[in-house]
Order: structure tokens, then sequence, then C-alpha cells
């Protein structure tokens, strides 16, 4: 671990094991909410928010941010209005992203930034990013926790929820914007084209060995770590080096099939 001697490699390791932590606590509430594309389509969008703060000169991570949010935000609203086919909301707001972002992209001098973003550079993040990614990931965690039991009712009914006394519609609205929050830090960190993989990966391998949702949970972020720690590791001893966002997929698809593979045997054997 003599890396770690290194400021760029101490500050991907926090970063990427806070974000490590959260995203199986926001991945649970989408794959049980039948959501698990919506950081696919927010993943597509903030590339719209990154162009635009490229193009103005801001940080292209708060533009990631604020376009996540109305993408979110509008993906929840057309979802409630056409409540039989949800999905549709996911497909159109994810089309005028990445309609947006094209039209957009027309207009950058230096394309090369761009391109960052789209498969990530947890090893080449500003001190100023880095430090807006450990906040909020930060926020993310606490309010997750905070509202554990609010964000599991409405994962599964929200019909029971509001019998509860829980209001769903707030913390829908709240759930969406932690989403969109999640998925423009990490597509910062990890590359907008696969950040949706870490969303879902952990959390399946976590669904194969876990009996509760509360273990579930705790069993994903571990592989999470995993993955991310692990990827890190791979991607800077290998020789000639690798995209540290592609190897923590790579990773977590990897285990994810031993994982399946095993318990197959194991139902064979039985």
């Amino acid at each position: 671990m003599s890396f770690l001697k290194y400021e760029f490699m101490q500050n991907a390791f926090i970063i990427g094991g806070l974000l490590a932590i959260i995203l199986p606590l926001i991945g649970a509430v989408m794959v049980f909410k039948r959501l698990s594309m919506i950081g696919e389509a927010l993943s597509h969008v903030s590339m719209a928010g990154v162009t635009l703060g490229l193009l103005m000169g801001f940080d292209p991570i708060i533009g990631a941010i604020v376009m996540s949010i109305i993408a979110a935000l509008s993906i929840e609203l057309i979802r409630k209005r056409i409540n039989q086919y949800s999905e549709l909301s996911i497909a159109i707001i994810m089309s005028a992203g990445v309609g947006l972002a094209g039209v957009l992209l027309g207009f950058l001098q230096n394309p090369a930034n761009f391109n960052s973003f789209l498969f990530g550079s947890i090893l080449a993040i500003t001190q100023s990013e880095y430090l807006i990614a450990v906040i909020l990931a930060l926020i993310v965690m606490a309010l997750s926790l905070i509202f554990y039991r609010e964000f599991f009712y409405i994962a599964f009914d929200e019909a029971s929820a509001k019998i509860s006394g829980i209001k769903v519609n707030r913390m829908n609205i709240l759930f969406t914007i932690l989403t969109a929050i999640t998925v423009s830090i990490t597509s910062r960190i990890v590359g907008a084209l696969i950040v949706s993989s870490l969303l879902v990966i952990p959390l399946t391998c976590g669904m194969q060995v876990s009996n509760s949702y509360k273990q579930t949970l705790f069993r994903s972020s571990l592989f999470s770590l995993f993955f991310v720690w692990g990827g890190l590791t791979i991607s800077y001893y290998f020789p000639g080096g690798l995209k540290p966002g592609g190897t923590i997929v790579l990773l977590g698809v990897v285990t994810l099939i031993v994982i399946l593979v095993f318990k197959s045997i194991k139902k064979t054997l039985h």
C-alpha cells in the first residue's frame, strides 16, 4: 500500500470510499422502486451540465449537479402523470439530456476536458472538486441514514407508506435530489458512461448473499468498497496502468459472476 503516500491516491481512496458507501444506499431504493435505469438517465443529463460549466467558465461538477437535480425532478413529475408507463419518464429525460449535451458540445473549443467526464478521472480531481464531493457525499450519507425507515417504505410499498403517516411525495422528492447529487459526483469520479453500473452491481452482489434489506445494504457497501479500493489498487499496479473507473466496474462484474457460479454449483450439489 506504499502508493498511499501520494496525496492524489489518498484523495482517491477517501472520496472513492465515501461513494462506495452511499451508492448502495441510493441504489437499493432505486432497484426496489423498479427505477434502476434512472442512474443511466441522470448520468447522461449530467453531461449537459458539464458542457454548460465548461462553456460558461464555472465548475463543471456544479453544472452536473444542477442539471441532474432538474432532470431528476422532471422524471418524478412525469412519472406521476403517466403512472402506468413510468419507465417512459426515464427515456424521455435521458433523450433530452443527450440531445442538449450534443448541441452544447458543438460550441466547446477543447473537448478533451469533456472526455475526462465520460470515463472519469478519480486520480485527477482538483482540490475544489474533492472538497465539494466529500461534503455532498457526507450529506447524502447522513440524510439516507436519517430517513432510512421512510426510504425503505417508499421503496417497497408507497400505499402502505401513506397509511403509516409518511409524506410520500416529500420523501420521493428528497430521494430524487439525493440520487441526482450522487450520480453527479460519481460521474466525475468514475465516468458518466459507467456510473449506473456502480449503483446496481454492488447491490446485486449483496442481494445474492443476504436475507434482509438491512443486511443487503451492509453487505452491498462492503462489496462496493472492495470494488472501488480493489479497482484503484489494480489500476495503479497493472503494467502500463489502467483506467480506474473501468477497472472498478470490471472487478464488480467478475465478482458477481463468481458469486452466481458458486451459488449455482452449491445448488446443484444439494
